[in-house]
């Protein structure tokens, strides 16, 4: 995502040419918010309209024709003098362009200067400085000089007027999250950027200029997103991001260009955790204005398509896919973008081996491959959509050789690109899998989760591939060693997606199912009884995958001895296939007969149900309750 102190920075730099109240001003500098304190008027605060000059031009020296008469310098006083030497370090301040000249001016300043009056440019330095992002741990100490002074001046703020947020510290602690965030230290930037937010908000409710509050209120918003996702927490990030948009709709030019690329950024956020059918209706608004504003042969409007091409694709329409990517490929050639032309041609085959053209698909492959370098992941990246063509083809010796050559390139990489590396080799372990070549496909989901370990924005992916390795390893009958992968995905997967998404619900039924082969069937019963409730709120009660839940926790309690549990929930498992009509005849007729079994068991064998059920307390609610509630859900 952008780095929210570049649009942050320069927002402020437009200003700045603006009159200003010079850093020694006590009254400025003392209180933003105080200047109105004695008035109950709705513009006390005012004074925010001029944050965005911050520097430090006076308008009472530029008009004074006596500063530049030579003649008149020896008549100066002390105080004069003084004053003149202070203005002229503000101005070689404020005409500073480089953050070289901005140190080098403001270390003359501190020798004249307290620290109070220092405050603004210690925020400006550090926000020029976090604009290059190149001295994260010098970014902090000047934000971190800013908000002292500024917060110390809140706490001897007159009590007339009130406990009132401070926009300047809200800005401070916006830079101190970013710089938190480029040393990767995530919760403490949370913390800071949370704690912006709040003091924001309760100034746009008190009345300050929306103007001046909404570009660092973005700003927060957007680094919250980065934040969030570096930590995992990308369903979270995701509101951020609709906030953002939301100010920038406000802010923006209605239906402008730049409009138009935070759309397509949020599409791509949304297609970043699968959510395809949230990310259709921002791509094609990005779609659409980048069509109005800039035509149909733009650069962006050729993006715009790409991204459409792959959402298609998510969501199995890949017809309409080609379409838009075939027509992105035409504009990007037009432009002679050539490294976007080779990705955009690799997923044309790759749509094109969805739809069973794998022919097609190869000749694709063969052209690009053509115009790749030798070492390139580019390259690697034909080779593992030519394995796959070729796979689909049961040409496997053929498509083991590409998928070689493929990890031969991807080695290399590791070091310098772990996370498109990570994303092929989970690739490649697919087509493994596809062959049986499990214990392969094993070692390079192994290989995948060592590179994302190490970065904590993977966090969502390294769950992901851990549920694939303890799946695999379920499969392949080494059940112990599942068990650990699967309870590292599901705590991953939930601190990424949140407790209820339909993934966590795969991993616990998988839990459930490893547990009930190593004879653990209390412990099953639980993990079963935690993927239905999941699956009945993601994906619905007569979803196959949430039947297929409850006849796993059916099967638990069957093992168990539980019997009155066990046709509790495989009359649910009837009723769901019941409502699916003829389609499901053949599903509905097993689960009848295993309901009479359970019947016949029941009645062969009389137990305590009383004693059975309090030796394993299902989850949160009584099994019918949560029935009852799936179904209204």
């Amino acid at each position: 995502m952008r780095k929210s102190s570049i649009s942050l920075f320069s927002h402020l730099s437009r200003r700045s040419s603006k009159s200003f109240a010079p850093l020694l001003s006590r009254n400025y500098i003392s209180d933003p918010l105080a200047s109105s304190s004695s008035s109950s008027s709705p513009t006390r605060f005012r004074p925010c309209t001029k944050l965005h000059g911050l520097f430090f031009k006076n308008t009472q020296f530029q008009a004074n024709p006596s500063r530049n008469m030579d003649t008149l310098a020896p008549q100066m006083s002390s105080r004069q003098r003084k004053i003149k030497e202070r203005s002229e370090l503000e101005d070689a301040f404020e005409s500073a362009t480089t953050s070289e000249e901005m140190r080098r001016a403001f270390k003359e300043m501190e020798s004249v200067f307290g620290e109070k009056e220092l405050a603004l440019a210690c925020l400006k330095l550090g926000l020029k400085l976090d604009q290059e992002g190149e001295d994260p741990e010098q970014t902090l100490s000047f934000a971190t000089r800013a908000f002292n002074a500024f917060d110390k001046q809140d706490d001897d703020r007159d009590s007339s007027s009130g406990n009132k947020p401070s926009f300047l510290v809200a800005m401070a602690l916006q830079l101190m999250g970013s710089a938190n965030y480029s040393l990767k230290r995530f919760n403490d930037s949370l913390g800071y950027l949370n704690r912006a937010n709040r003091m924001l908000g309760r100034l746009e409710e008190e009345g300050c200029n929306v103007g001046d509050i909404r570009p660092v209120l973005h700003a927060v918003q957007l680094e919250l997103a980065n934040v969030k996702t570096a930590m995992g927490r990308r369903e979270e990030a995701l509101e951020n991001l609709r906030k953002c948009l939301e100010i920038k709709e406000v802010m923006l030019e209605k239906d402008g260009k730049e409009l138009g690329k935070a759309n397509r950024d949020l599409a791509e956020a949304y297609v970043a955790v699968l959510n395809f059918k949230e990310a259709l209706g921002f791509c094609r608004k990005a779609l659409e204005i980048h069509k109005e504003q800039l035509g149909q042969n733009s650069v962006e409007v050729a993006h715009d398509r790409r991204l459409l091409g792959v959402i298609y694709t998510g969501l199995e329409e890949h017809e309409k896919a080609l379409e838009q990517n075939m027509l992105s490929q035409k504009v990007l050639k037009n432009w002679g973008l050539g490294s976007d032309l080779l990705r955009a041609e690799i997923d044309s085959a790759n749509m094109q081996i969805a739809l069973g053209k794998y022919d097609d698909a190869i000749n694709t492959l063969k052209g690009v491959v053509q115009q790749t370098d030798k070492d390139s992941e580019t390259r690697a990246l034909v080779f593992i959509s030519m394995g796959k063509a070729l796979c689909n083809q049961e040409k496997l010796s053929d498509a083991k050789r590409c998928l070689e050559i493929a990890c031969g390139i991807l080695d290399k990489k590791e070091r310098a690109a772990p996370v498109d590396v990570a994303e092929a080799y989970s690739e490649i372990s697919m087509q493994y899998e596809t062959m049986n070549e499990f214990e392969t496909a094993i070692s390079l989901l192994k290989r995948t989760l060592a590179l994302l370990e190490k970065l904590p924005q993977e966090q969502h992916s390294e769950g992901s591939v851990s549920a694939r390795i303890g799946w695999l390893l379920l499969l392949t009958g080494k059940v112990s060693q599942a068990i650990p992968y699967l309870e590292s995905a599901a705590e991953r997967l939930k601190e990424s997606f949140g407790p209820k998404h339909f993934g966590v619900g795969y991993i616990y039924n998988n839990l459930g199912a490893a547990y009930l082969e190593l004879d653990r069937p209390q412990s099953a019963a639980q993990m079963f009884a935690v993927a239905k409730d999941i699956m009945d709120v993601a994906l619905g009660p007569h979803h196959a995958d949430s039947i297929e839940a409850c006849q796993n926790l059916s099967k638990a309690y069957d093992a168990m001895k539980s019997y009155a549990l066990a046709i509790q929930f495989q009359q649910q498992v009837v009723d769901a296939w019941e409502n699916h009509g003829p389609s499901a005849h053949d599903e509905l007729r097993e689960a009848h007969r295993l309901l009479e079994e359970l019947r016949k068991k029941a009645r062969g064998t009389f137990l305590n149900d009383e004693r059975t059920i309090k030796a394993l307390p299902l989850p949160q609610t009584h099994p019918s309750a949560r029935s009852s509630q799936a179904d209204f859900l």
